[in-house]
């Protein structure tokens, strides 16, 4: 065997940590490096029997201790800390060496050095990670990006090191430059979407039948084992069975209501913005986290009347599938928004994104696994350029069956103040998609009369123009 490693990993925070153990349990020998050599070396003392790692304290040793091309993984704080340590390594390298961004970049940084290495012959890959502390050590989901060429290199050792489902390797070549940083940044915009949408069912069952949070994690145990089945509503049930041990209530009520972000939603909303792509779920959720941590304007919101209705459930297990139903339509909503917006910024940047291959690779290792993945990658099996999830049949059908429940749930949360924004935004969006006709054109109107900024006809082709403060003759542009 030779001397030198496979592969290295520079950063060993946690994630980086059991990225690089993960990597070395699988028969690879590993390079491994920190700013501190304290934690290089508590790696290797504690984990050193899980295979073969190559601890060194400076970077020049550490890029000379790896076979060429060099792979280097860099696992540290997205932006300025990740330049610094690109600067610290290109120098040492050599054309042809793979630099790997595993950290949750923002895809716009990812574009910039991607070109900027490109130029001194360096590949640099953006590479989504998902799963967690324990994704990384046990199997994550990996998005990665960069030139093609890069990935027929470490093609092999991160499928080796990713989830398995049925077999399949839960990562796949993404796309060019940015797309592996970007498939992540919408993976985490559903995410958001996702644990609101839990997190208002859960508000729900609990005002509606005023039951206690252990009874709720009962009913989204069995929810588990249906089509809900996911990593999310799996650790839903278990988080809400959880006891405080210093007051012996339940956890989630000694939690406070503030919700944080690392600021992913925020960009995946901002992205949708500038494509022009609706993702209400998406963005409905990261405002809903804005809210709650919005203290003041909540501290004064508490004289506002709420004039509401009192809840009066008369049949309780009618009312806990009511909201089942609802929250699994709306989570088709989130994921069907957030593929849009993935193909939109596949178009964009001409990345040919394969929206099937990113739900295949999402079934397993990832924070937003679930079942109903599979049901995904059928949808776009049948149609790659399918143009809206929800008018594949399946899920057509299954959210039609679905949707008198939904508008249930939501009527119910709003006549007894309940706030719903996920599930109500959600339920918005699938009416305007299927609508014969929206207000859209009362409001092109309006633009056209303060702004003279035209219009097109139903009954013929061109753009219009009407002279509103004139004698309002139309004229075609």
């Amino acid at each position: 065997m030779s001397d030198l490693a496979q592969i290295g990993v520079t950063g060993l925070a946690v994630m980086g940590r059991n990225l690089a153990r993960n990597i070395a349990r699988h028969g690879y020998s590993v390079a491994i490096h920190n700013r501190s050599f304290g934690r290089t070396q508590s790696l290797v003392a504690d984990h050193g029997d899980e295979g073969t790692f190559i601890p060194s304290e400076s970077a020049a040793d550490f890029v000379a201790s790896i076979e060429r091309p060099r792979k280097i993984i860099i696992m540290v704080k997205a932006g300025a800390a990740t330049d610094a340590v690109i600067d610290e390594l290109v120098p040492l390298l050599d054309q042809g060496d793979i630099l790997i961004d595993a950290g949750n970049a923002h895809f716009p940084d990812t574009i910039r050095r991607e070109n900027a290495l490109a130029a001194q012959g360096i590949h640099f890959v953006g590479m989504g990670v998902s799963g967690g502390e324990e994704g990384a050590l046990n199997g994550p989901s990996i998005m990665p990006g960069g030139a093609p060429e890069s990935y027929t290199t470490l093609g092999p050792i991160l499928e080796d090191i990713s989830a398995k489902v049925d077999g399949v390797p839960c990562a796949t070549y993404v796309g060019p430059d940015g797309a592996g940083h970007f498939v992540k940044m919408v993976h985490n915009g559903i995410e958001y979407a996702d644990m609101q949408l839990i997190a208002e069912a859960y508000d729900l069952l609990r005002q509606g039948l005023g039951i206690s949070a252990a009874e709720i994690g009962e009913i989204f145990a069995q929810w588990n084992n249906g089509d809900l089945e996911s990593f999310l509503i799996e650790i839903t049930a278990d988080v809400l069975s959880h006891i405080d041990a210093e007051t012996g209530k339940a956890f989630v009520d000694i939690v406070l209501d503030q919700a944080e972000q690392k600021g992913t939603g925020r960009w995946t909303v901002q992205n949708a913005l500038d494509l022009g792509v609706p993702i209400t779920g998406i963005a409905e959720a990261t405002f809903a986290r804005a809210l709650s941590g919005s203290v003041p304007q909540r501290t004064a919101g508490r004289v506002l009347p709420a004039n509401a209705g009192e809840w009066n459930v008369t049949d309780r297990d009618a009312f806990i599938e009511d909201v089942r139903q609802a929250l699994y339509a709306s989570k088709v909503v989130a994921y069907s928004q957030g593929f849009d917006q993935i193909a939109a910024a596949s178009a964009e940047h001409n990345w040919n994104i394969d929206r099937g291959a990113m739900a295949r690779i999402w079934r397993g290792g990832c924070i937003i696994r679930a079942r109903f993945l599979n049901r995904i990658t059928e949808a776009y099996e049948r149609d790659a350029d399918l143009p809206l999830l929800l008018a594949d049949p399946y899920f057509t059908q299954i959210v039609g069956d679905g949707v008198s429940a939904w508008r249930r749930i939501v009527a119910l949360a709003a006549t007894n103040g309940v706030p719903t924004p996920a599930f109500s935004s959600s339920l918005a969006y699938y009416d305007g998609v299927r609508a014969a006709g929206l207000p859209a054109n009362l409001i092109q109107a309006q633009r056209d009369f303060f702004g003279a900024h035209t219009y097109r006809r139903t009954d013929k082709e061109g753009t219009f123009h009407t002279e509103w403060s004139g004698d309002r003759s139309e004229i075609q542009e």
